[in-house]
């Protein structure tokens, strides 16, 4: 299920039909018409996709002077999709190709529609109990809700999509009780706050968390390690799983473990963001979170992490069992020295994430445009960054 559910249109692809291309697996060329800068923030990510960057400003003097297919390589593999950000300059740019002959099709909407893109797919379906996840391709920000009976929680909830939890819940016939957080995110900006204003849900946050300023935010109720949350005759169990955080908390619904930013299923999460943590300190907590925190959980526990891997959307789900984890995982073969080795080399850290965990704490507010603008771009909360 996606935010974006138009057609087609001549001449243009919809976000959410370029997202199942990719999905499938269909072969695209790229053509990015933006900045050279604004490329290197963030672009779109799939296996399939062959990137190629032509400024737009190229596209305007070819049209002049002369062959705007000189711009691209002799080969280039078609159909061609244009991206800019709101999709205009990428427009004319897809018109001009396709008048020289190319198949080529503007992303309509552009980035900014691409970011606006939000999956919701089942996890789990047995007995009184649903999970969802929720999907960002733009980002890979996962995040999930549980619904039993007549009741909601969501997980690690985006203010971005706030409404799309509210339209979710009415389209479910729920109430939504609780809006959680693992942690406090450094890549985007959380939306418990904004979810409990618009209804009566309680804001939850880790009670780690409390140290890093969170009550400068309001009311809210706080979960330690073993806290049960109810949600419609179910039950949400906290479990530390710190690390990437000192507060960083996951939750047990059935067979199904939400581990937030501690174990993703491609590796674990970084230990430097936390402005007032040394990051080899953490690296070792987050080593005991695998070693001796996740052993109390046996092969068959479904992990649903709040990271995926770039590609991943559509249908496809960001989970995996527990054991399969640990069988392919390097990290389940390294002694405590070389996991802090690997969990403390870590690339970029996410666009604006001391703006971000600000607003996250309650100690800034923006309007939404802004923590709209703030997190575009890749999360960067994985370890192991070059």
């Amino acid at each position: 299920m996606s935010v974006d559910t138009d057609p087609d249109t001549a001449g243009s692809v919809a976000p959410a039909a370029l997202r199942r291309r990719l999905a499938d697996g269909d072969p695209v060329t790229l053509l990015d018409v933006r900045d050279r800068t604004e490329v290197e923030r963030w672009r779109i990510e799939a296996p399939s996709i062959t990137h190629l960057h032509v400024p737009y400003v190229k596209f305007v003097a070819a049209g002049v002077t002369g062959d705007v297919t000189d711009l691209l390589p002799a080969d280039v593999a078609e159909p061609v999709v244009v991206v800019c950000p709101r999709g205009e300059a990428s427009a004319e740019v897809a018109e001009q190709l396709a008048d020289a002959g190319i198949d080529a099709e503007n992303l309509a909407g552009g980035m900014e529609a691409w970011a606006r893109l939000y999956d919701r797919t089942v996890v789990r379906a047995e007995g009184a109990v649903t999970v969802y996840q929720y999907h960002r391709p733009a980002s890979g920000c996962l995040g999930y809700a549980v619904v039993a009976g007549e009741e909601m929680a969501v997980i690690d909830p985006l203010r971005a999509f706030t409404d799309r939890y509210l339209s979710d819940a009415a389209d479910l016939g729920v109430t939504l009780v609780a809006a959680v957080d693992t942690h406090v995110h450094a890549d985007h900006v959380s939306g418990v706050r904004a979810l409990a204003r618009a209804t009566d849900a309680a804001p939850v946050f880790p009670a780690g968390a409390v140290a890093r300023g969170i009550a400068d935010g309001g009311d809210f109720e706080t979960v330690a390690d073993g806290d049960e949350l109810a949600v419609g005759g179910a039950s949400l169990r906290a479990v530390a799983l710190p690390g990437h955080t000192t507060g960083m908390t996951g939750f047990v619904v059935d067979d199904v473990l939400l581990t937030g930013d501690s174990l993703f299923l491609s590796g674990v999460a970084r230990p430097d963001l936390q402005e007032d943590a040394d990051a080899e300190s953490q690296a070792r907590e987050l080593y005991a979170t695998l070693t001796e925190r996740l052993a109390a959980f046996d092969d068959d526990a479904l992990i649903a992490p709040g990271h995926a891997d770039a590609g991943v959307g559509a249908d496809a789900l960001g989970v995996a069992r527990l054991g399969d984890l640990r069988e392919r995982l390097p990290v389940f073969d390294m002694d405590e020295a070389a996991f802090v080795a690997h969990a403390t080399r870590a690339g970029a850290e996410p666009a604006n994430a001391e703006r971000i965990v600000a607003i996250n704490c309650g100690r800034e507010r923006v309007d939404d445009e802004t923590a709209f603008e703030l997190e575009l771009g890749p999360n960067n909360c994985a370890a192991g960054g070059d």
